[in-house]
């Protein structure tokens, strides 16, 4: 199952669940629907950054099927 470190798994309009900025700490994921791809590279360690439909940015850590 896709966790959200390679970008090619992410696409606009799939159902994600990211970590905000301020969540970081606690871990704690909101859930939405990607609207934008904010990381240029292939893959990131944390996640790739997306913005939600909602404009909350974060890292995916996990995609929802």
């Amino acid at each position: 199952m896709p966790d959200g470190r390679i970008r090619q798994d992410i696409r606009a309009g799939i159902e994600v669940s990211i970590v905000l900025k301020q969540d970081q700490r606690t871990g704690k994921l909101t859930r939405g629907i990607v609207k934008d791809i904010l990381t240029n590279s292939v893959s990131h360690p944390h996640g790739i950054k997306v913005r939600l439909i909602d404009g909350q940015v974060g890292r995916v850590q996990k995609i929802e099927e």
